[in-house]
């Protein structure tokens, strides 16, 4: 069946907003491979990179929102960053901006007045400004130790007035400054979720190390055992199976559910387990994330993996308890 392209009366209008911002997006791409903005968005990667203290960014009315935004992002991506209002900082925040820090400010037009004051205080107190501007001329542009000149676009607005291309660009910016400054910082995903511990996003990012079941809890036979005594032990604990180790805790084996079913019938329970056993059981490591796991369960077609440090074994973890963690 032919589908249908839904039109409304303002679709026109939708998508020429699209379509102008994709554009400015293109300009923007384009402005980061020439060899002047690329130079200075290095300069400035580098330069938040190395500082001992924070980006303190800043920016007035739409810009002010972005630049909230970029704080936010760099913050949350193992950058310490803070958002300054100019109209606060003009009215005792500047002392929130230490000579260690570095200031990054977002101003389209590079005239805006309430950064000014900012400006004064970078320049008097040797702070490091990087302004991203789209006019390099412009008093921010003069007063920036870099400047990051953003490409002229056209407004997605049809009076050509509300921000709405500048802001789309500014925001990409920042991302990019954010993400090139993982790798600089060589952010990892451990790193991450430290910053998200809650949401499904720091679900995603949990460790088996943090669900598992470890002590006691894990069922465990020697391979001396026989299938009586690991059927009593699967039975103990709440997993549907029991790993089989060695005196030293090594992991040989495993023993389901679903293999006492198999041999229940037809084998004397007196039976020594290692006759029985799963002789490679699924495993991972503590570190192992958690959506990982559950992606090694779903590849092996098993419930439960048995966690181990140098084929010790140091814990076990079941699907539910990881889709109760929100992983899923």
């Amino acid at each position: 069946m032919k589908s249908e392209v839904f039109q409304s009366r303002y679709s026109d209008s939708v998508l020429n907003t699209l379509d102008v911002e994709l554009q400015a997006l293109e300009a923007l791409r384009l402005a980061m491979q020439s060899p002047d903005l690329g130079a200075q968005i290095d300069r400035a990667i580098q330069a938040i990179a190395t500082t001992p203290g924070r980006v303190i960014v800043t920016g007035m009315g739409k810009s002010g929102h972005i630049a909230g935004k970029i704080a936010a992002t760099m913050r949350s991506t193992g950058t310490a960053a803070l958002y300054l209002h100019p109209g606060e900082a003009s009215h005792g925040d500047l002392g929130v901006i230490t000579p260690s820090d570095v200031v990054l400010a977002i101003t389209w037009s590079g005239e805006t007045s309430e950064l000014n004051d900012i400006f004064s205080y970078c320049r008097s107190r040797g702070v490091m400004l990087i302004v991203a501007t789209s006019h390099a001329d412009s008093t921010a542009g003069r007063a920036a130790d870099i400047c990051l000149t953003m490409p002229s676009v056209r407004e997605a607005c049809p009076y050509e007035l509300a921000p709405t291309s500048t802001t789309t660009i500014q925001l990409v910016l920042g991302d990019a400054l954010a993400v090139a400054l993982i790798q600089a910082r060589g952010f990892t995903a451990s790193d991450f979720h430290t910053f998200h511990p809650r949401g499904n996003l720091g679900a995603r990012l949990s460790t088996v190390g943090e669900i598992m079941g470890t002590g006691d809890a894990v069922p465990r036979v020697g391979r001396d055992a026989s299938l009586t005594s690991a059927t009593i032990e699967m039975s103990r604990k709440r997993y549907g199976c029991t790993a089989v180790v060695d005196e030293n805790e090594i992991l040989v084996g495993a023993f389901t559910d679903g293999d006492l079913r198999r041999c229940i019938a037809v084998f004397d329970l007196s039976d020594n387990i290692g006759l029985h056993m799963s002789v490679s059981p699924v495993t991972v490591t503590a570190e192992t994330l958690a959506s990982e796991a559950l992606h090694i369960m779903n590849e092996n077609a098993v419930s439960v993996l048995f966690v181990v440090e140098e084929g010790k074994l140091v814990g076990i973890v079941h699907m539910h308890d990881i889709i109760r963690r929100g992983v899923a």
